[in-house]
């Protein structure tokens, strides 16, 4: 019997194309070098997780990649927003049969493996799980069915999103986890565990 499944949301890291708000800093090499290694942590943290893990890539599925098809089945994300596309993940999942799926993205440096098997537990008493980001927006979101009402009406990637998105579950029962810190702005990179001095060490001082 199928049970939990994970979603991974991650974009396809291509030069230019990523952590462009990043880029704006630190440029766009750089910038795809953070990305990879994004993407490289959210593999190393969720491989072992006992679920069914699903990656959604933004515009071609790869065969040959960092995410083995021994433990991650791909997927494309569909058209439209953020929201449509998260919407539609979750559909196909709980179409398959899915009793508890999380969608995450590929952005933190601080998300880690124990954090979304927490997630997979607090869904089991709860209607909705939710990560709240620094920014304002979230980075896990759990549920036990489809709620189409959460993915609409958002100015996705604003500081609104959070707050918007609890709002809607006010007559839900809701579990909130631990605010983290999601990867957009050098800023936000420099407050991060990440190594991010070997980019460049003039960085350093800025």
């Amino acid at each position: 019997m199928k049970t939990d499944a994970l979603i991974i949301f991650t974009r396809n890291p291509e030069l230019g194309k990523v952590k462009t708000r990043l880029a704006k800093t630190i440029g766009d090499e750089k910038a795809l070098i953070v990305y990879n290694d994004l993407l490289l942590h959210t593999k190393n943290e969720t491989h072992a997780i006992n679920c069914d893990k699903f990656v959604f890539y933004d515009s071609v599925i790869v065969k040959e990649d960092i995410w083995s098809q021994d433990f991650y089945q791909k997927k494309r994300q569909s058209t439209g927003d953020l929201g449509q596309r998260m919407q539609d993940a979750f559909a196909s999942l709980f179409e398959m049969g899915y009793q508890n799926c999380i969608i995450i993205g590929s952005d933190l440096f601080d998300l880690k493996a124990k954090l979304i098997e927490t997630a997979f537990k607090e869904l089991k008493d709860h209607d909705v799980v939710i990560g709240p980001a620094e920014d304002g927006g979230y980075y896990l979101l759990g549920l036990k069915k489809n709620n189409t009402l959460i993915f609409q009406n958002k100015d996705w990637g604003t500081s609104t999103v959070f707050e918007a998105t609890v709002r809607d579950l006010a007559t839900l029962k809701v579990c909130l986890l631990d605010t983290l810190n999601d990867i957009d702005t050098f800023d936000d990179l420099k407050r991060s565990s990440y190594d991010w001095a070997k980019l460049n060490p003039v960085l350093v001082s800025k």
